[in-house]
């Protein structure tokens, strides 16, 4: 739901001059009709002019997107204290998506690669707000695991992500690109990633694959009371880039530093893997006052969310507007043109 913004506020010398029901009607119009250069756009940059609701589609419990949601609500708060902001786990990017789309959420975080798939008869009203941090894939095992590179799935247990989330569609993805039929030669089990986290735990499962910033707490909880290792996964980088369909180009070869996870085997080892962005995601029919306000927060906030979660660090005002699938909504261009050297 879109917020709005108060009246605007006049000098004395506008207030004396009001004094007519009549005239103050045709100021009011006046001010309204005058643009939205004035008052409206100082509000509006401020934030504190805002009122209403606004829904947030983060993600599962214990994921990046949770945390760095939770976070983002409460500069949003500090920032715009007349909209009330409501926060909503998912399943995560496909669903986070649909959730923008009908309305049920007017804010949402999706991976590049998901907006590029993502199959829906409406996909023209979505915009974006900024790229924020960058998704790592990571593919989790028992430190004693026979599984050295993805194709020694093979047979096994693996968490896959919920039906609806981006880790399912690159899990697949990179199963596809080891040479493996993620339907036929792998047992997959759809799990959130704490879910994924227990069943590595008790031997439920034999591996499970993960999209997330660095670090994730899910992964940091289970390194401090089960021996873990994660899998390499540099050599897909190329494979990805050749397989058919949308949204390949959205990956690129990363690596996972020796640091991410200190208790992970073996200990201080920089990990070769593939990342895919985040993008901070709307409608086109939000109010663009509420979505550069929001946009000023996402920049502002990077370094007191980055103290709590590491991959907000890299949110950066220089790459903020390359959000490749999606346009840039209105409100977010205002903002980034504001800022402009």
């Amino acid at each position: 739901m879109a917020a709005s913004t108060d009246p605007p506020r006049t000098g004395a010398v506008l207030r004396s001059a009001v004094r007519s029901p009549l005239v103050r009607v045709a100021v009011v119009l006046l001010l309204v009709a005058g643009g939205t250069g004035g008052w409206w756009a100082s509000s509006a940059r401020a934030g504190s002019g805002l009122r209403g609701e606004a829904a947030f589609a983060t993600g599962v419990s214990r994921g990046v997107y949770d945390r760095y949601g939770v976070l983002l609500k409460d500069s949003m708060r500090s920032a715009m204290p007349g909209v009330k902001v409501r926060l909503d786990n998912s399943e995560g990017s496909f669903d986070n998506l649909e959730r923008v789309l009908s309305g049920r959420d007017d804010f949402a975080i999706a991976t590049a690669d998901s907006v590029a798939s993502f199959k829906n008869p409406q996909k023209s009203e979505l915009r974006a707000i900024a790229r924020l941090y960058d998704d790592y894939m990571q593919l989790v095992v028992p430190a004693d695991s026979p599984v050295h590179k993805v194709s020694d799935l093979r047979g096994l247990r693996v968490g896959m992500g919920l039906g609806k989330s981006g880790v399912n569609l690159v899990s697949r993805r990179l199963l596809e690109a080891a040479g493996l039929d993620p339907d036929k030669d792998v047992r997959p089990v759809p799990l959130g990633v704490l879910e994924a986290t227990n069943g590595l735990r008790d031997k439920q499962l034999d591996a499970f694959f993960w999209s997330g910033g660095l670090p994730t707490a899910a992964l940091t909880d289970l390194s401090e009371h089960t021996p873990i290792r994660i899998v390499p996964m540099g050599d897909l980088s190329d494979p990805l880039h050749q397989l058919e369909g949308g949204g390949m180009d959205a990956y690129r070869a990363a690596t996972i530093p020796a640091d991410a996870y200190p208790l992970v085997e073996p200990e201080r080892t920089a990990v070769a893997t593939v990342a895919v962005p985040n993008l901070l995601v709307t409608r086109a029919n939000v109010d663009p006052a509420l979505v550069e306000a929001l946009t000023r927060v996402v920049i502002d906030s990077r370094d007191r969310i980055g103290g709590e979660v590491h991959a907000a660090q890299l949110v950066d005002l220089r790459t903020a507007v390359y959000t490749d699938p999606l346009p840039l909504h209105e409100g977010a261009k205002r903002y980034y043109q504001s800022v402009k050297p």
